[in-house]
C-alpha cells in the first residue's frame, strides 16, 4: 500500500471527521465517499495488491477495523460487506473471475452479500433461492433480507440453491428482476445500508456462478461467513474502544457530590468493566487473527469465538457507557448512544450470539478435556 498503515487511519479519522452521528441520524453514507474510499483500497484492504487492495494480514487489516469501527460502525458494516464479497471472490472464484472482479472491487464498485431469507436466518440450510441453469445462461429466483450495503451496492453476491449443491453467484444491481427495497429506521447501524432483495426471474450468464458449480451448503456458508465474523469481532473492538474513550473523559470533568464522578467507587468499577471487556475483545481476536495468518487448524473456531465474546462485551460495555454518561449520552447521534444500538446489532448479525454458543459447544463436546 502507498502508506503505512497509522497514516491510512489519521486520513480516515479525518474524512469522517465528526460525521458519524449525522451519517447516523440521516441513514445514509455519501455514496461518492464510499466510492473514493473503495477506488483507494480501503473498503477490502486484504485483497492481495496485484488486484488492488492492500495485501494486509488479518492481524493488520484487523487493527485498522477495530479503527473504523470506532469512528463508524455504518462505515465499518458497508467495510465488512466489500470485504466479504472479495473473500468469496477469491476463495470461489476462477482465477479468471478473480482477476476481472477483484480490481473493480478495490476501483470503486460497492459490493454487498445475500444470504438470510425470511425462513432462513441463523438455518441457511432453509435457503429457498434457487439458481437454475438454462442453456448458457443462470436464472436466479428468491428474496434475501437484511442484505448489508445493498442500498449502495453495484453488485451483490447472492447465496442460492442449485441442483447439486449451493452456490455463490454475482449479480449487477442493474440486471432486470433485482429490486432492492431500503429497510427503514434499523436499530443499529442506520446509515449501512441494509435492504432486502428481491430476485424475480433474474437472468445471467452461466459464467456468474462463482467457481461454475455447486458446493455443500454448509462449506460454502462457512467460507463467505468467516471474514465477516472477524471483520465483525475487530469492528466491535472499535466500538469498546470509543466506548472506553467517552466514558473516560466524561468521568473525569463531571462532578457529583463535590467529587468527579471518576473517584466514585461504583463509577470507576464501570470503567474498569469497559477496560476489562476492550482488552478481553482485543486478545480473542488477536488470537483468532494469527490462526488465521497462520493458517491454523484452530481458525475456525477461534474466528466463532472472537465473534462471539467481542460482540458480547461491546453490547455489555456500551450500555455501561451510557450509564455513565446518563443524560450526557441519551442523545441520538452521540458515540455512545449509537455504540448502544450498533453493538446490540453486532450480536445478530453474521451468526447470532446463540448459534455462536451452540457451535462452541459443540466444539467443547467434540473434544472433552482438551485445555
Amino acid at each position: 500500500m502507498g502508506e503505512d498503515l497509522s497514516g491510512a487511519m489519521t486520513s480516515l479519522t479525518l474524512r469522517v471527521s465528526d460525521l458519524a452521528g449525522e451519517w447516523d441520524r440521516t441513514g445514509l453514507i455519501p455514496l461518492e465517499l464510499l466510492r473514493e474510499l473503495g477506488a483507494e483500497g480501503r473498503l477490502c484492504a486484504e485483497v492481495p495488491e496485484q488486484y488492488g487492495g492492500w495485501g494486509l494480514s488479518s492481524l493488520h487489516s484487523g487493527a485498522y477495523t477495530a479503527h473504523v469501527g470506532g469512528l463508524c460502525s455504518s462505515l465499518r458494516s458497508v467495510m465488512t460487506s466489500q470485504g466479504m464479497a472479495a473473500w468469496t471472490v477469491q476463495r470461489l472464484g476462477t482465477a479468471e473471475q478473480a482477476a476481472d472482479l477483484l480490481p473493480r472491487l478495490t476501483g470503486g464498485a460497492l459490493a454487498a452479500v445475500g444470504f438470510s431469507e425470511p425462513g432462513a436466518g441463523s438455518d441457511l440450510a432453509a435457503m429457498a433461492t434457487t439458481v437454475r441453469r438454462d442453456g448458457d445462461t443462470v436464472v436466479v429466483d428468491g428474496h434475501k433480507k437484511w442484505v448489508t450495503a445493498a442500498h449502495y451496492a453495484d453488485l451483490l453476491v447472492v447465496v442460492g440453491r442449485q441442483e447439486d449443491g449451493a452456490v455463490a453467484v454475482v449479480v449487477p444491481t442493474g440486471t432486470p428482476g433485482v429490486r432492492i427495497e431500503r429497510i427503514a429506521d434499523p436499530l443499529g447501524c442506520r446509515a449501512a445500508g441494509h435492504a432486502d432483495v428481491h430476485l424475480d426471474g433474474v437472468r445471467l450468464p452461466a459464467d456468474s456462478v462463482l467457481g461454475g458449480h455447486g458446493l455443500p451448503t454448509a462449506l460454502l456458508v462457512t467460507t463467505a461467513l468467516a471474514y465477516g465474523r472477524m471483520s465483525v469481532a475487530w469492528g466491535c473492538v472499535g466500538i469498546l474502544r470509543a466506548c472506553l474513550a467517552a466514558a473516560t473523559a466524561h468521568a473525569t470533568v463531571r462532578e457529583q457530590f463535590g467529587r468527579p464522578l471518576a473517584e466514585h467507587q461504583l463509577v470507576a468499577g464501570h470503567i474498569a468493566d469497559l477496560y476489562t471487556a476492550e482488552q478481553v475483545a482485543t486478545r480473542v481476536c488477536e488470537h483468532a487473527s494469527r490462526c488465521w495468518d497462520e493458517g491454523s487448524p484452530d481458525q475456525v473456531v477461534a474466528t466463532v469465538l472472537a465473534k462471539h465474546v467481542s460482540a458480547t462485551q461491546a453490547a455489555r460495555g456500551a450500555a455501561t457507557a451510557v450509564q455513565v454518561l446518563a443524560s450526557a449520552g441519551s442523545r441520538d447521534g452521540h458515540t455512545v448512544a449509537r455504540a448502544y444500538r450498533d453493538a446490540k446489532l453486532m450480536e445478530i448479525i453474521e451468526g447470532s450470539s446463540e448459534l455462536c454458543r451452540l457451535m462452541l459447544a459443540r466444539h467443547a463436546l467434540s473434544a472433552p478435556g482438551t485445555p
